[in-house]
């Protein structure tokens, strides 16, 4: 028997209402806990005025929201059923013969449109935000800057010394575990901006506090190419520095992920992470689909069966413990311990068929 529209817009529109309720009271909080703790990061430094924190936590806030996506479908859909078990609307459903996926599946649906406008249209603008409000926070609160940055000609460096000279390095290609920069590139400026120099090498290694170029051609604005077989250029870069400056993949967004990790790769860095990311963000409607699953599982009992509390706290518990499993088999995915597609999308999978298996044991018996 196929559900009437009336009732599938009427529970739709419930859920809806609810699922905007949750992640509307979710953000304010969000919003005002991290306003407060970048306010406490913020003190004793003058450049950082209010206003500043401000926006950086504005911009922060659409990445965080999508964080908190998952829970806000899981505890309004949980109030939703909740409420339409209370008032006996579900009784009278069932007593119409529809059988309780036709009832649950307008929340599906909707949670579903949910992640998809969540990966194709949030994602892309939460990403930009994010990306500034690092800057910022690098600017102004932690003293720091990107070091490092990807491009399909390859890999840029920049360092800045105690005098204010800035080197930019460049090359195509890159041996991440020597630290190897093939056919390096290195602009080097005076303060102000000041073009210096230029330095053409076949190979540029990084060792304890300098580079080390290979077959070097050194050119300037006022003399003459000069070919040398080994020079040096003095550096506070450590590999790891390096690393930490990479682009975290939060600030990538879900258009533009395939075509990071192509160039990340051929570069000859890792974009593990970046496609832990990508493979998670297209198994985010699934999850968000479980999601309602498992709420359903939890708020469709009769009242008469009692324990209704009890019921609604093993729902929130079954999301934290997805929650837990997720960071878990995201970890083990980015150790090697796992296969990182599986790591992706176990977490959706497993959720899915525990939210169908409960949901067939309680409509079947």
């Amino acid at each position: 028997m196929r559900m009437p529209r009336t009732i599938s817009r009427y529970v739709g529109r419930q859920f809806f209402t609810w699922f905007l309720i949750i992640i509307l009271s979710m953000i304010a909080v969000i919003f005002l806990v991290d306003l407060v703790e970048l306010l406490r990061r913020a003190s004793g430094k003058p450049e950082a005025t209010f206003a500043i924190v401000l926006a950086m936590a504005l911009l922060r806030l659409p990445h965080l929201t999508q964080e908190a996506t998952a829970f806000a479908i899981l505890f309004g859909a949980l109030l939703c059923f909740v409420r339409l078990t209370r008032t006996h609307e579900l009784v009278v459903v069932r007593s119409a013969g529809m059988s309780v996926w036709q009832f649950v599946f307008p929340a599906v649906y909707i949670a579903t449109i949910i992640g998809l406008a969540k990966i194709m249209v949030v994602n892309p603008a939460a990403a930009v935000m994010l990306s500034k409000a690092e800057e910022m926070e690098g600017k102004y609160l932690t003293g720091s800057s990107s070091l490092l940055a990807v491009s399909t000609t390859g890999v840029w460096l920049r360092q800045v010394d105690i005098a204010g000279e800035q080197a930019v390095i460049h090359a195509p290609k890159v041996s991440p575990e020597q630290m190897v920069l093939e056919r390096a590139t290195v602009f080097l400026f005076a303060q102000e901006d000041q073009f210096k120099g230029r330095i053409d090498a076949e190979t540029a290694r990084l060792r304890d506090g300098y580079w080390e170029f290979a077959n070097a051609w050194l050119t300037g604005p006022d003399r003459p190419g000069q070919f040398v077989a080994r020079h040096t250029l003095p550096t506070d870069l450590t590999p790891a520095k390096i690393q930490e400056s990479f682009a975290s993949p939060e600030t990538v967004s879900f258009w533009q992920l395939p075509r990071f990790i192509r160039v990340t790769e051929a570069t000859g860095f890792s974009a593990e992470p970046h496609r832990l990311r990508w493979h998670s963000l297209l198994a985010e409607p699934i999850l968000l689909a479980a999601m309602v699953l498992i709420a359903a599982t939890f708020s469709l009992r009769p009242a008469r069966r009692g324990r209704t509390s009890l019921l609604i706290a093993g729902g929130v518990l079954a999301g934290f413990s997805i929650y837990i499993l997720t960071n878990i088999i995201h970890a083990l995915g980015l150790g090697a311990s796992v296969p990182l597609v599986f790591a992706a999308w176990m977490p959706a999978g497993f959720s899915v068929s525990v939210g169908m298996s409960l949901l067939l044991h309680q409509e079947d018996g």
